[in-house]
């Protein structure tokens, strides 16, 4: 299905130039992020600086990571998996750079953007007007050359990972312009409970419509090819899909259920969102069972390691959120940071480890050459899934420590004390992140552009 690294590689400069976006803004994202944490523990930490205070660094890591980093990983791996899948090659490779370079420019304004104070002051949804515009645009360059190349497929069967990708960045084309309110530039929002209800249908799907249908889509690719297994199950494969896309949907206003929203609104946000224990066992058993007894050869592909790392952290993070839509549980959990801990398991544990992984995993493949050094992507392995698994465990404890205190009455200001351990381990554990991004940039940099191949580790 794919060629090895030592065939001659075909040329694939827009996969490339999405795997360079994503490794330099995953760099630029834990570097906000480490920004952001130091507040957290020290608060006139860089105090004088108006454009990093953290108003704005965070919200300028969280839209990095998500659109800087994840996305682009995703995609590139999705370019390279379509014509592959399709027999055929990708509709237009020019287009498809142009497209990388205007999310490049579109990151720069963003950055720009936010830190110059113009934001919506929306939570996920803080991208001034202009930049909401850039994504939306960028989402249609990337349909257009996806249904193209889908139109003139040599292979009648569309396998699942195309569905995934499809239904991705149609789906999120779609739910971004609306969600951000397009139509109201001067504002930005609508007023009220509809503007909620309206924010977490878009801020749930962006996890659940985009990220987490192409983090699949890539471990059904790179998983069987790296086990040399046949799928599991091409019906479960469908049915995984169909049911994510019609569970998920739904569950955003489990976020509101302290809110006078309407009831059978939070009912079906609840169900839902305890149902999505369908859609997320059914793909990871046929992942699972794909790859049973294999586990030589995940180790061996590096690429392999870090997207079966993702599946595990999507079942974690999906069993997770499925308890916490349930109000007895959004008691204790809700509004601190149990939260915070469960996003970044989701986000940068299953879809960003995920992106990687196919990132890994394409590299011999568009390049004709092994990885620059397979020690420095073993580290970066370690130090994001160090990083990421501490950030889980330290930051349930506090939302834990957060939620018993307030329910027994008290006040949020005597609860910081009590806290501040946590967030200096949590900055400590953020190091060995961003630490994982300055490697994996410098080896896939290398990779690209400076690998003499031969003498390749």
């Amino acid at each position: 299905m794919a060629s090895t690294a030592n065939e001659q590689a075909p040329s694939y400069p827009t996969a490339i130039a999405f795997c360079l976006t994503s490794t330099i803004w995953f760099a630029a994202a834990t570097s906000f992020g480490m920004i952001a944490a130091g507040y957290l523990f020290a608060p006139d930490f860089l105090a004088n600086i108006g454009w990093l205070h953290f108003g704005k660094a965070r919200p300028i890591h969280v839209n990095l990571v998500l659109f800087g980093f994840v996305t682009p990983g995703l995609l590139a791996a999705g370019f390279y998996m379509i014509p592959k899948l399709l027999r055929t090659e990708l509709f237009s490779e020019k287009l498809g750079v142009f497209t990388a370079v205007l999310w490049n420019v579109t990151m720069l304004c963003a950055i720009v953007g936010i830190g110059a104070g113009y934001s919506q002051g929306r939570e996920y949804a803080e991208l001034p007007w202009t930049v909401d515009l850039m994504i939306v645009v960028l989402f249609v360059l990337v349909i257009f050359n996806i249904l193209m190349t889908i139109r003139q497929r040599k292979e009648s069967i569309l396998y699942v990972s195309v569905w995934y990708i499809t239904a991705a960045v149609v789906l999120t084309g779609t739910t971004y312009g609306i969600g951000n309110v397009i139509w109201k530039p001067d504002t930005g929002a609508l007023l009220g409970i509809p503007d909620a209800i309206l924010l977490w249908f878009y801020g749930h799907n962006i996890f659940g419509l985009l990220l987490t249908p192409m983090g699949l889509a890539v471990a059904y690719y790179v998983l069987p090819i790296a086990t040399r297994s046949p799928l599991y199950s091409h019906t479960l494969s469908l049915i995984g899909f169909w049911s994510l896309i019609v569970v998920y949907t739904h569950i955003g206003t489990h976020h509101l259920l302290q809110v006078p929203v309407p009831t059978y609104l939070k009912v079906i946000a609840i169900v839902d969102s305890v149902a999505m224990v369908i859609p997320v066992m059914v793909v990871l058993i046929n992942l699972w069972f794909t790859v049973k007894g294999k586990w030589a050869e995940i180790h061996q592909d590096i690429g392999a390691k870090f997207v079966f790392a993702g599946t595990i952290y999507y079942f974690f993070v999906n069993i997770q959120g499925s308890m916490m839509s349930l109000p007895v549980v959004q008691r204790v959990t809700h509004f601190n940071n149990w939260v915070v801990g469960h996003a970044h398991i989701g986000v940068l544990g299953f879809a960003g480890v995920t992106a990687l992984g196919g990132i890994y995993f394409l590299l011999p493949r568009i390049t004709g050459k092994p990885i620059y050094s397979r020690f420095l992507a073993d580290l970066q392995y370690w130090l994001v899934l160090i990083g990421i698994t501490g950030f889980a465990i330290v930051l349930t404890i506090v939302g834990l420590i957060q939620g018993q205190a307030w329910i027994n009455g008290e006040t949020i200001y005597r609860v910081l004390p009590q806290i501040q351990p946590y967030y200096i381990a949590r900055a400590s554990l953020g190091i060995t992140i961003m630490l994982g991004a300055y490697i994996g940039a410098y080896n896939i940099i290398r990779s690209i552009f400076f690998n003499p191949g031969a003498t390749a580790k």
